[in-house]
């Protein structure tokens, strides 16, 4: 991802002013009467814009080039972005025609006047964000792809015409981002994990529930052993529980309520069951069914488990967004007193598995806390208060790159949400650390303190890789693709020159297969260069290169993928240097 000469409000606002641009742009081209404007937002990398179109309408990435052509013409005008202010009624009577400008002017203007921007005198749109001066601010733009979207991502309402565009205040920043793209392109999981063979999209299985292949579970078991071992002295224990539960769990919870449309129900004769959502609930019953005293605090969970959430169709995408997520789950029930050192742990945990990625040089944490609408969260506001208080105390005592952000808090309780960035600079939001002192209340856990009475326990949920299907979504266009040797489905293709090299390739194949190491040999009766490329089609870490020198010194020659040089070792030397 580039980053640009101007700031990031300065963009915000030339990108916002492309909209309208692009919607004069539209308006022009294919009639006011047909193209109904919606809404759309501004981003650090691009914006796009709604359209509520014919039934008719046919438009593909081929009409581009006439719009961006229209647009030009408009910025070239160097029209002044000018501001009016008019009363409610008098917006309303302006735009009686618009459905979704008379929403937004009902919902988000509390007070008696409107802000609008004109376009010169040819354009007027609802509008209180901030502008460039004059169209001709705009020095580059672009019109990336056009998609469907439904109003407020809600299946119930029409859908849209979507149009994404991005736009810099130079030409060299354009093409700089232009080229991310390409490179984004090269890294698309959708692609590479069909040409790795890592995992299967069904649509006899249903749309968001990925099938592993060979390849795609080696990757998640070496994820998940990873994590074992990085817990394996932090004193977790291993739970397991079913996948389904009675509803009645999820009542007590509040999960049902907030969100019962997400909820996979099962019914069995007269009793009523759903898929799990989240594991917590159960993991709660457990720490219920035991008599711990204040010696036995803290207690920590952890349950690498499938979850099953229903969203909507049109929101799933491969990795991306699915239906069956699998979580690195843990929960650990403590006392207040205890936070901040639990919440220190899993910190280390964090830092010493993305670290090994690569991944920890520039991170930053955001401190997710409630805003003013009590509605969206359970618990009364001591709970929460403490809460907040006791989370952000710990992200100052573990020097966490951390910002305070409204809005984002879990519904049960503020969370500290780990925001990596990948070799493009892409940010994503991977581990989480969220503290709860509302389920605790709602099933009535308690210990026993020091003086023989009752003690609430608070609960931190913490996952370090958010989902396996995420973070293999992340590490996989992280990687291209090309991943690690620790990591690498398969990690060496042992190639022999000709085929009298075979007797010596195969007892350097069963000697490596006998260690473990995930290794092929290629054996068959292609060309050496078509084995060659196959191997660096498939993004192995190295290949084996074998011919008589290698069989009299008893070494093999090693290609290494990343940087395609080759040098000549032992084998021994080879096992130690990978090991390392």
């Amino acid at each position: 991802m580039i980053e640009s000469n101007w700031d990031k409000q300065a963009l915000w606002n030339l990108r916002h002013t492309c909209e309208h641009v692009l919607t004069q742009a539209m308006q022009e081209l294919y009639g006011v009467d047909k193209i109904i404007p919606a809404m759309g937002p501004a981003t650090d990398d691009w914006f796009y814009f709604d359209f509520d179109t014919p039934e008719d309408f046919s438009l593909s990435e081929k009409d581009f080039k006439d719009i961006e052509k229209r647009m030009r013409q408009i910025i070239k005008k160097k029209y002044d972005m000018v501001q009016e202010t008019v009363s409610v009624e008098k917006a309303q009577e302006m735009f009686a025609h618009n459905p979704y400008k008379l929403e937004w002017i009902k919902e988000y203007w509390t007070d008696w006047t409107i802000s609008l921007y004109h376009t010169g005198d040819q354009f007027v749109d609802v509008c209180k964000w901030p502008h460039v001066p004059k169209t001709s601010d705009i020095k580059a733009f672009k019109l990336l792809k056009f998609a469907w979207a439904y109003r407020r991502w809600n299946e119930k309402n029409k859908m849209l015409t979507r149009i994404y565009g991005t736009a810099f205040d130079n030409k060299d920043d354009l093409k700089e981002y232009m080229h991310f793209l390409e490179e984004a392109k090269k890294r698309d999981h959708r692609v590479l994990g069909e040409q790795l063979k890592l995992f299967t999209i069904s649509p006899l299985v249903g749309s968001g529930l990925p099938l592993l292949q060979p390849n795609g579970m080696i990757i998640r078991q070496e994820v998940e052993n990873y994590l074992r071992s990085l817990h394996k002295h932090k004193w977790y224990q291993r739970v397991r529980t079913p996948h389904i539960a009675k509803q009645e769990l999820y009542q007590t919870s509040g999960h049902r309520d907030k969100f019962g449309d997400e909820l996979f129900k099962v019914q069995w004769k007269d009793e009523h069951f759903c898929m799990k959502p989240m594991n917590c609930p159960h993991h709660m019953q457990i720490f219920a069914d035991n008599q711990f005293s204040y010696r036995d605090m803290p207690v920590r969970y952890f349950e690498p488990a499938t979850v099953y959430r229903d969203e909507k169709k049109w929101q799933l995408s491969w990795l991306t967004r699915v239906r069956a997520i699998t979580q690195d789950d843990g929960h650990l029930f403590c006392r207040v007193s205890q936070l901040q050192e639990e919440v220190g742990t899993i910190v280390e945990i964090i830092r010493t598995f993305y670290s090994r990625l690569g991944m920890m040089d520039d991170y930053r944490v955001s401190l997710s806390v409630r805003w003013d609408d009590k509605s969206l969260y359970l618990g009364e506001d001591d709970a929460r208060n403490k809460a907040e208080s006791a989370l952000e105390e710990s992200a100052k005592t573990n020097n966490l790159n951390y910002k305070v952000v409204t809005w984002e808090a879990a519904f049960y309780g503020p969370k500290l949400d780990f925001m990596f960035k990948d070799s493009l600079k892409r940010e994503r939001q991977l581990a989480t650390i969220q503290v709860d002192f509302n389920l605790p209340e709602r099933f009535d856990l308690h210990f026993v303190n020091e003086n023989g009475d009752k003690e609430r326990p608070v609960v931190i949920h913490r996952a370090i890789s958010w989902s396996f299907e995420r973070f293999m979504w992340v590490m996989i266009e992280h990687f291209a693709g090309a991943f690690p040797y620790r990591l690498a489905p398969q990690q060496i293709r042992i190639i022999p020159v000709a085929e009298k090299f075979v007797p010596y390739a195969d007892k350097l194949y069963q000697k490596l297969k006998s260690d473990d190491v995930r290794v092929s040999l290629d054996d068959g009766t292609d060309s050496f260069a078509k084995k060659v490329r196959n191997a660096e089609k498939s993004k192995i870490p190295y290949m084996f290169i074998l011919w008589e020198q290698e069989e009299n010194n008893s070494s093999v020659n090693v290609r290494d993928y990343a940087t395609k040089e080759q040098r000549e070792m032992s084998l021994e030397d080879f096992l130690e240097m990978v090991k390392e």
